[in-house]
């Protein structure tokens, strides 16, 4: 399991530059406003700086934003200090033991945040620590990476990133047996003609529809739809990211 970005966290905004927070905000709630959610508090979990924290809020939404690392959190409270109009509570909890002052309609957890975890038995207690916040009727959707792409994508990849002042070398190291991905991330940033590297290791592991599907139903939701890549529709055999949507029963 991850425990928490380091040094990363400082880098994130900048290497997910190519993400449209905004578009995945309104991909998720036009999934609240098609199957119908039970108010309007909002949990993103794993919420790392808060990007999409941001355009929920934005949205009329109340957001209580929750990560384990501090680093991002404080991220993502230097940018929420730039905009005090906006309704985010950022909280500093491991998702699969959250503490809430109350319960929540929908959780959002995206990025792939979920596949973080490991360890089968730490997305199931994930699920459950959810259903604890989550009032009757409430939504939660999450996305995960697919087995196809730890495999078929990132695999053994290498990627290499430049920006003015950061240079990342990025490679993947892929188990097949458990369909993880180890990623070796090397920051290289120049400072007065100097450049300092920082080193993050994280591993991600993909899971089953049906492992997901499952332990939903053993954490008191009721599978709704799965979706393929940011749609409406089924998806596809090649599908690098499924969406998931549950109902608390």
């Amino acid at each position: 399991m991850m425990s928490g970005y380091g040094p990363f966290a400082w880098y994130y905004d900048e290497l997910t530059e190519n993400v449209s927070y905004e578009e995945r905000a309104a991909y998720f709630t036009g999934l609240m406003g098609h199957f119908g959610t039970s108010g309007p508090i909002v949990l993103d979990l794993a919420c790392g700086t808060g990007s999409l924290s941001e355009p929920l809020a934005k949205a009329g939404y109340d957001v209580i934003g929750i990560d384990n690392s501090e680093e991002m959190l404080a991220v993502a409270m230097e940018k929420l200090a730039e905009q005090p109009e906006l309704d985010i509570l950022y909280l500093c909890q491991s998702m699969t033991d959250l503490d809430l002052y109350g319960t929540v309609d929908t959780t959002v957890c995206a990025l792939d945040s979920l596949n973080h975890l490991t360890d089968p038995e730490l997305v199931k207690k994930t699920f459950q620590s959810v259903s604890l916040f989550t009032a009757p009727g409430g939504l939660f959707l999450f996305d995960v990476n697919t087995p196809y792409k730890h495999r078929e994508v990132l695999g053994n990849s290498c990627y290499v990133y430049e920006f003015d002042d950061l240079f990342c070398a990025w490679q993947n190291f892929y188990e097949e047996e458990t369909g993880t991905v180890t990623i070796q991330l090397d920051f290289f940033e120049e400072e007065n003609g100097v450049y300092h590297r920082e080193q993050e290791v994280i591993t991600e592991r993909a899971y089953s529809r049906e492992e997901l599907t499952q332990w939903l139903s053993e954490a008191g939701f009721s599978l709704l739809a799965v979706f393929g890549e940011d749609s409406m529709v089924e998806p596809a055999e090649d599908c690098q990211r499924w969406i998931f949507a549950a109902r608390k029963k």
